[in-house]
């Protein structure tokens, strides 16, 4: 059972449509869902919901610290209502993978990630399940820095935007801990649709056999 759901990203609208802040994005989007608002608690360092789902309560935490520092929102509330490391999930950008998918997993190093760093260090685990919103890679480690701290286009947008819906339709399977449901709703992209067989007349020919090479 997930009972807090992290979306990281950096605070203030010079930030707001930039990819790093795809894990906002998703919280966002949750609580539309949920109906429910964010609203600021100091004592947390964020921005702070709680829901309902089935009977049972969750969390909702945008880290308001800036990105190298989300652990410290992230351990105080966790500590607060005792909640275990396996029951968080945090939805953060992913450069390894391309903008419009989208990939659930459990533990695991933070290549790099500075907020995925951070809360490693704070909760003392890695074991803290991760939604990673893929939000493609520049090609050159250099760039990465001004990548992720800028808006992407539209096309990737629209990728991106895709994939949190996607993700955010597997929610109450989420809450509920069963990753089992929630990953192939997460995970599957609506297939392209499929040509339709070529028709053969039942009296057509054979055809003739290739030479062999």
């Amino acid at each position: 059972m997930i009972k807090l759901f992290v979306g990281l990203g950096n605070p203030g609208p010079e930030y707001a449509a930039t990819r790093h802040n795809a894990g906002f994005w998703w919280i966002d989007q949750i609580a539309r869902q949920l109906n429910v608002p964010l609203v600021p608690e100091r004592g947390f360092h964020g921005l702070v919901a709680r829901g309902n789902v089935d009977g049972r309560n969750v969390w909702l935490l945008q880290p308001q610290t800036f990105m190298n520092l989300s652990g410290k929102s992230v351990a105080t509330l966790a500590r607060f209502y005792k909640i275990a490391p396996e029951e968080i999930l945090v939805a953060h950008d992913e450069l390894d993978l391309p903008a419009g998918e989208v990939k659930l997993k459990q533990g695991g190093g933070h290549a790099g990630h500075n907020g995925l760093r951070d809360i490693h260090a704070q909760l003392g685990s890695s074991e803290y399940w991760r939604l990673r919103l893929g939000i493609g890679h520049p090609g050159n480690k250099s760039e990465v820095v001004g990548w992720v701290l800028k808006r992407p286009p539209l096309d990737e947008q629209i990728g991106v935007e895709q994939a949190i819906d996607r993700a955010a339709k597997a929610f109450s399977q989420l809450a509920a801990g069963d990753m089992a449901a929630a990953t192939p709703i997460i995970h599957t992209a609506k297939p392209p649709r499929p040509k339709p067989p070529r028709k053969v007349p039942s009296d057509a020919p054979e055809p003739p056999l290739a030479d062999a090479p």
